[in-house]
């Protein structure tokens, strides 16, 4: 038997080839289905890299860390006391990103908002009743000073 020739059930020769399995009418059919395949493909692919884009220079990690670490402080925290927290990482990037360093971290009513970035922040609330003050420190040492107030 030669190679890429079969005989079929009537014993005649016949060559194996792909046209064989496809249609005949396939000259420049382009399938409805092929073309949303790939807009949706295209779609996807979009949002993933403004999704990456945005993960890439690390402020909203820091954003959601800072604040949930903030918030468990002054959960955890006694009235009438000072606490220093070292904030390196997020003051390069908010000062990479034009935020100034009296706008990083802000206080309203029971929850805090570190904002990292023009466009975006992260806010996560605390359960104490009390009122907080947060500045930045006056020293070239990149921490933020909390200052827990007492009971509202």
């Amino acid at each position: 038997m030669q190679r890429g020739i079969i005989k079929n059930r009537r014993g005649q020769n016949r060559s194996f080839s792909l046209r064989n399995f496809l249609p005949e009418n396939r000259k420049g059919t382009i399938l409805v289905e092929n073309v949303i395949f790939i807009i949706l493909n295209i779609l996807f692919i979009s949002i993933l890299i403004l999704f990456l884009s945005r993960q890439g220079d690390g402020a909203v990690v820091l954003e959601q860390s800072y604040a949930k670490n903030i918030a468990l402080l002054i959960d955890a925290s006694q009235p009438v006391s000072e606490m220093k927290l070292y904030m390196k990482d997020a003051i390069d990037v908010a000062e990479k990103n034009g935020i100034s360093r009296e706008e990083i971290v802000k206080i309203n009513g029971n929850s805090v908002l570190v904002k990292l970035s023009a466009n975006g922040g992260y806010q996560y609330s605390f359960f104490n009743n009390v009122d907080v003050t947060v500045y930045p420190d006056v020293y070239t040492e990149k921490n933020y000073i909390i200052k827990i107030n007492g009971y509202k």
